[in-house]
């Protein structure tokens, strides 16, 4: 398996008018907890890594696979989320003056102590994400539904974090992940009911809301964004086709596989945070090192 990385997110994240340090803390869950998408890159990665006759089950292997690279995406994108709601938390000033001492009431301050009020590998509680949330038994009926079980607990997660912020920057990055780990929970249901027979998609949706209750999601339903599986590749992982195919269970519209990923949106260029000494290059670094890099390319 090689990564191909595309320098876009997932989709475009708003430019946050205001800090909301709070809810940057609570959508580290979705990042670094126990459901996070650090967790269900992980997951999908080993098991794509250690998976068993691969030429055999090839469309298994394939749906693994290609969710696998759809997740460091939502890693990038739940990590983008974290750090736009933490953009203009704090205002350059003397030290003496104390200018990040209302980082100290915040719920997170490993935020502005550790990491400069960018996102970290960990939860809402900030402890750190840990290989042991990685399950990879080697039998494929029980990966699949390990699989099926935490895209599941994953969007209870989201649902419940998008009902604790308003925050339009972490809403819109919920939104999409509601839709695309519906399209998750949908993809490993039909997996499990190709291998087995046994219809889960008759549990469907867990939680027992729609997603289009959700303002933010309703959108990406409409541009049919929860009828798309992609495979990330311009060549391979074709056979999703044999597992994606049919009706969607909400709106009886065709599923699709789309080769390739999606068209995306532009990656958020962080301003310095001078009082938290990041990147503490001054004009005249830049400078200098402008010349290096010219000198090194031989202009």
């Amino acid at each position: 398996m090689v990564f191909q990385r595309i320098d876009r997110l997932a989709i475009e994240l708003p430019k946050p008018k205001y800090a909301d340090p709070n809810a940057a803390a609570a959508v580290q869950e979705l990042l670094g907890g126990r459901f996070g998408e650090m967790s269900t890159l992980n997951n999908y990665l080993f098991q794509s890594f250690n998976f068993r006759q691969k030429k055999k089950l090839r469309p298994f292997y394939e749906l693994v696979a290609s969710i696998t690279a759809e997740e460091f995406g939502h890693v990038e994108l739940v990590s983008n989320a974290i750090n736009l709601c933490l953009t203009g938390s704090t205002h350059p000033g003397d030290p003496d003056a104390a200018p990040m001492k209302d980082a100290k009431d915040k719920r997170n301050t490993y935020h502005f102590i550790a990491t400069a009020q960018t996102a970290f590998p960990g939860d809402s509680m900030g402890k750190a994400w840990t290989g042991e949330y990685v399950f990879n038994s080697g039998n494929l009926i029980l990966d699949l539904l390990h699989n099926f079980f935490l895209e599941c607990g994953a969007r209870t997660h989201k649902m419940r974090v998008y009902e604790m912020t308003d925050h339009p920057t972490a809403r819109e990055m919920i939104g999409y992940l509601l839709v695309r780990g519906g399209v998750h929970i949908l993809a490993y249901a039909k997996a499990i009911e190709v291998a087995t027979g046994v219809d889960v998609t008759k549990l469907l949706p867990i939680p027992k809301l729609d997603n289009r209750v959700f303002d933010e999601a309703r959108k990406y339903e409409d541009q049919g964004v929860h009828r798309r599986l992609y495979t990330f590749s311009d060549r391979y992982y074709k056979e999703i086709v044999r597992i994606w195919q049919g009706t969607h269970p909400s709106d009886g519209q065709p599923l699709e596989v789309v080769e390739g990923a999606p068209q995306g949106g532009a990656i958020p260029d962080l301003d310095e945070v001078p009082e938290e000494f990041a990147p503490e290059i001054s004009a005249e670094d830049f400078f200098e090192i402008a010349k290096r890099l010219q000198r090194s390319a031989g202009l």
